[in-house]
């Protein structure tokens, strides 16, 4: 619940702004109190009228109000609230907070404020994969800004991909992620999860059987720790929870590139299971099936050691990098080597042999291995797994 909190709303231009009202309706009944910002852009979406009648409060528009600015209401706007939200943030504003601008009421807000700041993107695919907005949103994450979202869908425009501004109740939960408090506050923390699928043809693929559950597990438990999450995952079978950064990937070199995009960070969770190889040989087209013919033959080549690359980086490398070990004998052998092998500062080891069920299932029984040696924790829960691996992150942290 968010009884007590103040949030102010910066609602910026797009189609996407309608879904503004329902986050207002959302944090109300919730108990927030929300202060909203219209930028001219906008208005053209929604009406003062609407915004001010669900926030139940005057509506800012125009820096240069005089009877404000006489108390200087600019100020004093930017600093009273809890949290500052930007919903949605178009390309636009967002290259604004990037470059320090200040030529409006809702970028002078931004640039003035000592409040934390979470911003909900809303924008064309094309516009959102820009190299341009690539850069900005790192300048912003290193800024420590948040962001909530977008998802990946289909857009006002017709065209489908990543870019859809996140639902109302996704950023009421990345709201509440961010003004929960607690020991992982202020604390930016990189989670990996899911498979990786790696092309064969355009049709078919080589992948594994993660369902992706233990790594957003871990994802929800460090955010509920008040910490800031990108969740980087490949297709998995379970959804990304609400209130963190999900960056969608499908193979492990994307994954790689999203790993270095999303640093730097104070702890890197490394719990997807990531293809070893990929297929170096990739058909442009469906391979057919010939009466007669040879079988076709793949072959391979080794993908970017993803951990490896983390942990021994010399000048981004996080204070804690904890890997996975999956295995499926020896497995305290096998995770003990890869401990060193790779370099990280923990491994969290487990038996995924079919007659365990869990790869895929809903509990995990893992074994923690660190400088001090190897801790054995009891079957459990995947979500209990994660709040245990959560609070000792955050007490590794502290």
């Amino acid at each position: 619940m968010l009884t007590g909190k103040r949030i102010l709303l910066i609602i910026g231009g797009g189609i996407a702004a309608y879904k503004a009202l329902e986050l207002i309706r959302l944090l109300r009944r919730d108990g927030a109190a929300v202060t909203p910002v219209l930028t001219k852009a906008g208005a053209e979406f929604v009406t003062p009228l609407s915004v001010a009648a669900l926030a139940g409060a005057k509506v800012h528009t125009d820096l240069f109000d005089l009877t404000g600015e006489a108390e200087m209401g600019h100020i004093q706007l930017s600093r009273v609230a809890d949290l500052l939200v930007v919903a949605p943030a178009t390309a636009d504003l967002m290259a604004k907070m990037a470059q320090g601008r200040a030529d409006d009421l809702a970028s002078t807000l931004l640039l003035a404020t000592d409040t934390p700041v979470m911003v909900a993107p809303a924008m064309n695919v094309r516009m959102w994969d820009h190299p341009a907005t690539r850069r900005n949103i790192a300048v912003l994450q290193g800024d420590g800004v948040r962001f909530v979202g977008p998802d990946a869908g289909e857009m006002a425009c017709g065209e489908y991909g990543p870019g859809r501004l996140a639902e109302p109740d996704a950023i009421l939960a990345a709201i509440r992620a961010a003004l929960a408090g607690g020991p992982l506050a202020g604390k930016h923390i990189l989670v990996t999860s899911g498979p990786t699928h790696e092309p064969i043809d355009p049709v078919r693929y080589i992948a594994n059987r993660s369902s992706g559950a233990q790594g957003t597990a871990i994802a929800a438990a460090l955010r509920d720790l008040g910490a800031r999450v990108t969740f980087v995952t490949g297709p998995a079978a379970v959804p990304p929870p609400q209130g963190v950064q999900v960056v969608r990937v499908e193979t492990a070199r994307e994954m790689m590139e999203a790993v270095d995009a999303a640093l730097p960070a104070d702890a890197a969770v490394m719990a997807a299971a990531v293809a070893d190889w990929r297929v170096a040989n990739e058909s442009s087209s469906k391979i057919k099936k010939v009466a007669g013919a040879a079988l076709p033959s793949l072959t391979f080549a080794e993908n970017p050691d993803i951990l490896k690359t983390v942990a021994r980086s010399p000048d981004r490398r996080p204070r804690l990098v904890v890997g996975f070990a999956a295995e499926t004998d020896d497995v305290l052998t096998h995770a003990q080597a890869k401990l060193l092998r790779k370099g990280c500062d923990w491994i969290v080891a487990n038996d995924v042999s079919p007659a365990t069920g869990i790869m895929g299932g809903a509990e995990n029984a893992v074994t923690l291995i660190t400088a001090a040696g190897a801790e054995d924790w009891p079957r459990l829960p995947k979500d209990e797994v994660a709040r245990r691996l959560a609070q000792r992150i955050a007490e590794a942290l502290a």
